[in-house]
């Protein structure tokens, strides 16, 4: 059939106020259909005409059913919840559904729900965060998506303008997350074959300028590496820095010496013995010299420090 001649999917929503989950799972149904070249419309409202004659309803309509591409949560019993407990709104119901055709792996898509659940759990009314600092709370982003509904003395024919505003901005950050997140699987082939092929597996050397997140979730699983050397993505330099002690936190099994503790350039060089040193940072859990070797002699001194 001529392109000119399909026709486009009909998505619905609710109107009125939008939160992040059916910001998002607009946006996930977008990029699904973006990949199988589809053409649709959105409509936000309640009406039930309009939601029956849609292909793909979400956040509305009172019915859970993937198979016919109805995805609410707020009829009575919700649409379950995930074994910790964190309850289904639309957007993880619809990743949950869509996820595996946008990423190709089940693993991906696990890792990508993991930042899906806060929004779910927002909708839902579920407290996922304690504040640890009186008056002081994670700037969320329920929160950001939140700003972008009208003011009461704002003109309301501009609620859908703002609507696809948000979802425009979730589909470039989903679309990042899943880039990111294959590239992250990809990453931590290659970090734990290192580990493995590494001799004295207490100082990792890796070839790539892999995120150190990638290089954490990997090495953090071990018991053994205090160290990673690593370059710098701008090919200038290389990164000695320290393992944490758990993933979540900030910890690290060793930190570099107090000696060390912010130093730069001759100072730092007179202080550690290395001789093309740069940088040691103040919080002792990394620092860069201008080769391989610099970082790896860092490395090394520290462990006997």
């Amino acid at each position: 059939m001529l392109d000119f001649l399909k026709k486009k999917k009909l998505l619905v929503t609710h109107d009125g106020g939008f939160h992040a989950d059916d910001v998002f799972a607009c946006a996930i149904l977008q990029i699904y259909l973006d990949q199988k070249g589809e053409g649709y419309d959105i409509v936000r409202t309640r009406d039930p005409k309009i939601i029956e004659r849609a292909d793909y309803v979400f956040d509305v309509g009172g019915i859970y059913d993937a198979e016919k591409n109805r995805f609410d949560h707020h009829q009575k019993g919700r649409a379950g919840a995930r074994e910790n407990g964190i309850m289904y709104a639309a957007a993880g119901l619809v990743w949950k559904h869509f996820g595996e055709n946008l990423t190709g792996s089940p693993e991906a898509v696990q890792m990508i729900d993991q930042r899906i659940q806060a929004l779910d759990a927002a909708d839902n009314g579920q407290d996922i965060y304690k504040s640890l600092i009186p008056g002081v709370s994670p700037y969320i982003v329920p929160s950001i998506v939140g700003n972008f509904n009208l003011a009461w003395n704002e003109d309301g024919a501009l609620q859908m303008k703002q609507f696809l505003k948000m979802v425009s901005w979730a589909k470039e950050i989903m679309g990042r997350e899943i880039l990111h997140v294959n590239v992250m699987l990809e990453s931590e082939k290659d970090i734990r074959r290192a580990y493995e092929q590494t001799a004295d597996k207490r100082v990792i050397v890796l070839d790539k300028p892999y995120s150190r997140y990638e290089i954490l979730r990997v090495l953090v699983g071990f018991p053994e590496p205090i160290y990673f050397v690593y370059p710098k993505s701008d090919d200038r330099a290389w990164k000695a820095e320290a393992v944490r002690s758990t993933f979540e936190g900030f910890e690290s099994r060793k930190p570099f010496p107090e000696a060390w503790r912010g130093l730069r350039d001759a100072d730092f060089q007179k202080a550690s013995g290395v001789t093309d040193a740069i940088f040691s940072h103040d919080g002792r859990f990394y620092c860069v010299a201008q080769t391989r070797d610099g970082a790896m002699a860092l490395a090394k001194k520290a462990l006997e420090s």
